[in-house]
C-alpha cells in the first residue's frame, strides 16, 4: 500500500467536506478531533491537512489550528484569470499534440457526464468535470503546462464547485463539454479557444456574490 494513501484518502474526505459546506470557509480544523472521528491517528490527518494547504484549500497558522481558507475575491478572481489563460492554452497545444487516445479519453469523460447526468450527485459530477479539465492539460503533452494547472485547478477547488452548483444544467455540462470535444476532434485550435471561452470566461463573476459574502461573514478564531 502506498505510504500516502490513508493521508489521501483523508484528504479526500475533508476535502469534500469543505466543498460541501460541512467545512465552512474560516472554520478551525481540529486535527485531534478529526482524527478521533475518522478513526484514525494525528499523523496522516496531519499529512493530509498539508496536501490540502498546498492545494490551497486550508490555510495553515504557527501554533493554532489550521483553518478553511478564506479567500477574497480579487485573489479568486486574479487566480481564475490565470487557469483560464491556461486551459485555453492546453485547448490550443492540444490541438496539434494530442493523440486519438487522448481525445477517445476526453470524450469518454463527456459521455460519462451526459449519461449520468440526471441521477449523479452534484460533487460527483463536479469531480469528473475537473478531470475533463485535467485531461485536456494531459492532452497538450507539455508537462510544465500540466504542473501548472494542476496548481491553479487545485487552489480554484472551492470556487469552480460554487460555479459549477450554481449554473449546474445540462447545456453547460453536457454541450459545452462536447463543444470542446468537438473542436480538439476537428484540431481547431480557435474554435477550441471561442468553446473554452464561453465556458469559463464568467467563473470569477458567477462566485463573486457567494465570495464576498463569506469573506465579510468569516468566522474568526
Amino acid at each position: 500500500m502506498p505510504k500516502n494513501s490513508l493521508a489521501e484518502k483523508i484528504a479526500t474526505r475533508l476535502r469534500r467536506d469543505i466543498l460541501r459546506g460541512k467545512l465552512k470557509p474560516g472554520s478551525p480544523i481540529k486535527e485531534r478531533d478529526n482524527a478521533a472521528e475518522l478513526g484514525v491517528s494525528r499523523t496522516p490527518m496531519r499529512e493530509a491537512i498539508r496536501i490540502l494547504a498546498k492545494e490551497g484549500l486550508v490555510e495553515l497558522r504557527p501554533a493554532r489550528s489550521p483553518i478553511v481558507a478564506q479567500p477574497g475575491f480579487k485573489e479568486v478572481e486574479d487566480q481564475a484569470a490565470v487557469l483560464i489563460a491556461l486551459e485555453k492554452l492546453s485547448a490550443e497545444l492540444a490541438c496539434s499534440h494530442a493523440t486519438e487516445e487522448d481525445i477517445e479519453k476526453i470524450c469518454a469523460l463527456v459521455k460519462r457526464m451526459s449519461d449520468t447526468f440526471d441521477h449523479t450527485d452534484p460533487l460527483d459530477m463536479f469531480e469528473l468535470d475537473m478531470q475533463f479539465h485535467s485531461a485536456i492539460a494531459a492532452a497538450s503533452h507539455n508537462e510544465p503546462l500540466v504542473n501548472t494547472h494542476r496548481q491553479y485547478l487545485q487552489k480554484l477547488w472551492r470556487a469552480r464547485y460554487i460555479a459549477a452548483s450554481q449554473r449546474r444544467n445540462r447545456e453547460r455540462v453536457v454541450c459545452q463539454h462536447s463543444d470542446i470535444v468537438d473542436a480538439l476532434r476537428a484540431r481547431d485550435p480557435k474554435a477550441a479557444l471561442a468553446a473554452i471561452d464561453t465556458h469559463l470566461h464568467h467563473l470569477a463573476e458567477d462566485v463573486r456574490e457567494v465570495i464576498e459574502f463569506e469573506s465579510k461573514n468569516a468566522k474568526t478564531t
